[in-house]
């Protein structure tokens, strides 16, 4: 059985790209507070791309993998 690797290239998205509006615009992804993300888990992700960085950036929180992304924030 294999083990699921995380697609690089989204974990760097997560650790380069701006939250583009709202309470928290311009803070990276990775910064957000965990309460914003639970907002969204709650209210409803956007949908696109975004949304799908929000949702993985949530999942990445609550299951304690913040370490992940550690060494791309360098």
């Amino acid at each position: 059985m294999e083990s699921a690797q995380p697609d690089p290239a989204i974990l760097q998205q997560l650790v380069n790209m701006k939250m583009p509006f709202g309470k928290y615009k311009d803070v990276l992804l990775c910064d957000l507070p965990v309460s914003y993300l639970e907002w969204f888990q709650r209210s409803g992700f956007p949908k696109g791309k975004l949304g799908m960085l929000l949702e993985t950036m949530y999942v990445i929180r609550i299951n304690g993998l913040t370490q992940l992304l550690e060494p791309l924030k360098k």
